[in-house]
């Protein structure tokens, strides 16, 4: 059976140039911190990739911290300050941020005090973007980071999370962006490397990884790659619409990123779709990948007030590599078990 992968809000498949960069750094003998060839060779290679994400993020001129991923950079930039936050938000950030921020029906959210809050710039499961407040304390980036247009200098935060398997990147690493001058308590001690704000010898073959696909994202989207990926999207939705009357989108009105579709039928259980599509082929997901492969009811659609409905979402997200035939062969295999399961219940 082929499969076709349309779930990169999850993870992006692997870039070829973050192959060919991780390849190149597992050759590199030295660790950063020796005052040696070898140890400035891979000191070079770690500052290398630094530039690329700082260049790709627009984060010029601000501190890049390397990290685990998009979940260690949020328990540094939010362990013990309190932020408030609203429901939509990542588990990642809601462990450590107060619930205090009202969601719209619209998947928006008001923050009156922006230095003492934290807002993602796009929600994983519905895709809808933020309006970012001037003075912000800190914003989960990851998914917004190489599909749309962005520039953390400009953004108006102090703080950012990104993660490098969202832009095509290998998993486990990350980084966690802060304004120059600022900043954050050590949570793991040792050696002080990454300016002392994360100890331990630095993951050079993921990092090196990191760098090379930022810098193919970011070639990506200035070529206009994710233009097209929003016109496929539409492609897909008009397909879905055309199949079935009692379909949902989620969020169609408000400005979203361009590859994600996120679709309620009351009464089909989005688990249900899950499993239903894989064995199809198909991979798409019933929201975050972040509960250790559960499915649960999607608690950012019940805050923006689905109800019932949150059980029965499914999101299908897709990238440059995706291909018309598949959005539309996939159309057509959810119209046919949409209609199945309409006979069936008569």
């Amino acid at each position: 059976m082929t499969r076709t992968y349309l779930d990169w809000n999850a993870t992006a498949p692997l870039r070829p140039e973050a192959r060919a960069a991780m390849l190149q750094a597992m050759d590199l003998l030295g660790n950063p911190s020796s005052v040696h060839a070898e140890g400035r060779a891979a000191k070079g290679l770690l500052e290398r990739a630094r530039t690329q994400v700082a260049n790709a993020f627009g984060a010029d001129g601000a501190d890049i911290v390397f990290t685990s991923g998009a979940t260690e950079a949020a328990a540094m930039a939010l362990a013990g300050r309190g932020l408030a936050a609203a429901e939509i938000e990542h588990d990642a950030v809601l462990s450590w941020a107060d619930t205090a921020l009202s969601v719209s029906a619209s998947g928006h959210v008001d923050v009156p005090n922006p230095e003492r809050a934290t807002l993602q710039l796009a929600n994983s499961e519905t895709g809808i973007l933020q309006d970012l407040p001037p003075g912000l304390a800190v914003s989960d980036m990851t998914q917004a980071f190489g599909k749309v247009p962005l520039a953390f200098n400009w953004a108006g935060c102090d703080m950012a999370l990104i993660s490098a398997h969202k832009i095509g990147g290998p998993k486990g690493v990350g980084a966690l962006v802060l304004k120059r001058g600022l900043d954050v308590s050590a949570r793991i001690r040792g050696g002080g490397q990454e300016m002392g704000r994360r100890s331990g010898t630095e993951n050079l073959v993921g990092i090196a990884g990191f760098g090379a696909a930022a810098a193919a994202a970011q070639r990506d989207l200035e070529a206009g790659a994710w233009e097209r990926v929003e016109k496929l999207r539409n492609i897909l939705e008009k397909a879905l619409d055309s199949s079935a009357e009692d379909i949902i989108f989620v969020g169609k009105s408000a400005r979203r990123l361009p590859n994600t579709t996120s679709i309620i039928v009351p009464g089909w259980r989005g688990e249900t779709q899950v499993m239903q599509m894989d064995l199809a082929g198909f991979a798409i997901s019933a929201g975050s990948a972040c509960s250790s492969g559960k499915v649960k009811s999607s608690r950012v659609l019940r805050a923006m007030g689905f109800g019932d409905g949150a059980e029965c979402a499914i999101r299908i997200s897709i990238g440059p590599t995706t291909t018309k035939d598949e959005v539309l062969r996939f159309a057509d295999v959810w119209a046919d078990a949409h209609r199945k399961r309409k006979a069936r219940a008569g």
